[in-house]
């Protein structure tokens, strides 16, 4: 019975987005940022695989901040790892990440998963057809002062630009 009332969500969502009162087209950047996001909403996750990219999140971060660039507050670094395909009533999502070390990864992932979908497909009303995930780094113990310290530093960096 909920299978049912799941297809019924769906369908429901999906004539939203079509209607005989105009159509809603959702670009791949907003489906990427909410992929990104839900990603990241699950523990022991980094998104873009690991220490190399985190460090190199940090430093974009940084030289947005100098040159006055990106004021989004790190936006770039919620779409690290994520790519899309996004069509009228589908998207299918890719996604490169590093977990924790001691994680299962397949219950990460799939966790991971099950958040990516859930969450577009109720905010944006588009079904998604797959989220491929593919683990590019396993976050060892000694890297994590390094990525709690970027984001700390990303932290304040954003409260001093909302305070300018």
């Amino acid at each position: 019975m909920s299978e049912q009332r799941q297809n019924q969500q769906r369908a429901q969502q999906q004539s939203s987005l079509q209607s005989d009162r105009g159509r809603t087209t959702i670009e791949d950047a907003a489906v990427s940022k909410i992929a990104g996001v839900a990603a990241q909403e699950v523990e022991k996750v980094q998104m873009g695989g690991g220490a190399t990219a985190a460090v190199s999140g940090f430093l974009g971060n940084v030289t947005g901040a100098v040159t006055g660039g990106d004021s989004t507050g790190g936006a770039g670094s919620l779409t690290s790892g994520v790519s899309v395909e996004v069509g009228e009533e589908e998207a299918a999502v890719d996604l490169t990440m590093a977990v924790e070390y001691g994680v299962s990864i397949p219950q990460t992932t799939e966790a991971v998963r099950s958040n990516v979908i859930n969450r577009l497909e109720n905010l944006t009303g588009l079904s998604v057809t797959e989220v491929n995930i593919t683990v590019r780094d396993v976050q060892l113990p000694e890297e994590r002062p390094q990525l709690d310290q970027q984001q700390e530093v990303e932290q304040t960096a954003r409260e001093q630009e909302r305070r300018a």
